[in-house]
């Protein structure tokens, strides 16, 4: 949550609270009629402020994308991916990196491990 949206829910929290303040100290015995206006445009003000601080979301104009890339050192050459279990033929959609880990996943036999690079030397 940015410093924005937390500084405009504090206030909007801060304004409903002084406006149902209001409205309730207008029914006291010293109250004046003429708080209930103020109390429910101040509510109203702070559940528009809470509105406005929830529109920026994730897609939004202003939002940040991060793009992850690999460059690899050194010459690589592609070779053709193959299942452990089955001998299937893979592709790079069967591999996914889950917490850190490249993880394959076979679509003919269901097979899933751990991708492993053996050492060059």
């Amino acid at each position: 949550m940015s410093v924005g949206r937390v500084i405009a829910t504090i206030a909007a929290a801060i304004l409903i609270l002084f406006g149902i303040l209001f409205v309730w100290g207008a029914f006291s015995p010293q109250g004046s009629p003429g708080w209930i206006p103020v109390g429910l445009v101040t509510i109203g003000v702070g559940f528009g402020l809470i509105w406005l601080a929830g529109r920026g979301r994730a897609g939004a104009p202003g939002a940040q994308e991060i793009v992850q890339r690999v460059e690899l050192s050194g010459d690589v050459s592609l070779e053709r991916m193959t299942c452990r279990s089955c001998g299937g033929a893979l592709s790079s959609e069967n591999v996914k990196v889950v917490a850190g880990a490249a993880v394959v996943h076979c679509p003919y036999c269901g097979a899933t491990y751990h991708l492993e690079e053996a050492p060059k030397w």
